[in-house]
């Protein structure tokens, strides 16, 4: 498909997603970058839903970027332990805490770039970051991202980082990041990996891949 007709299919996606999904919004429950940072580490093959159960105890027993800096690996542990993964993304959450006191003075960057220096930190947290938080287009190419954008033929890849590419060429900036979280909405209750929904899809009169 040609970047025009690409640009076309994906202006249509846009508009019948913000009929379905008014609210474009983050499922994970946070009150700041840091918590949106740490809870996104967290989501690492494990649900939005399971996160926001672990979090509020996390939260209250380290509230604040000094506490997470020096917090006691083993202690981060047990208090995610559900979340599976939980001795590599306790020990990611407190170098990443002393780092950004150390290192940025305790300010999140708000770019890509200076993100992904994080420990644990991938593209797709850092774009969910510089979108949520700071405003910025930005391009979340998490599973749902990947493969609904490869089905409505925006994209041609299953990597993540030429997912984001492609799609940063298509999608006007200031709609990137709300596309993005209607997508994983979109992704849950219609467009699933293995039963796609395409005789109620609002979508499947544009999409290449709908099978009605």
């Amino acid at each position: 498909m040609k970047k025009t007709k690409k640009k076309e299919a994906a202006k249509k996606a846009i508009e019948a997603l913000k009929q379905r999904y008014p609210d474009a919004v983050c499922s994970l429950e946070y009150g700041d970058a840091l918590q949106l940072l740490i809870s996104t580490r967290l989501s690492a093959q494990c649900t939005d839903a399971r996160v926001n159960m672990v979090t509020p105890a996390l939260f209250e027993r380290f509230p604040d970027l000094d506490s997470f800096a020096d917090a006691d690996v083993g202690e981060v542990e047990e208090l995610i332990r559900s979340c599976g993964l939980y001795k590599t993304k306790a020990r990611d959450i407190v170098a990443m805490a002393k780092m950004l006191r150390d290192m940025y003075g305790g300010v999140i960057p708000d770019t890509v770039e200076e993100l992904i220096k994080l420990p644990g930190v991938g593209r797709k947290t850092a774009n969910l970051v510089v979108g949520d938080v700071y405003g910025k287009p930005a391009v979340v190419a998490d599973t749902h991202c990947i493969r609904i954008s490869n089905r409505l033929g925006l994209c041609d890849t299953k990597d993540a980082k030429k997912v984001e590419q492609q799609l940063r060429e298509i999608l006007p900036p200031e709609e990137s990041n709300a596309f993005c979280h209607r997508l994983v909405l979109f992704g849950r209750e219609i467009c699933s990996a293995r039963s796609p929904k395409c005789d109620i899809c609002p979508l499947n009169k544009v999409c290449p891949s709908a099978d009605i």
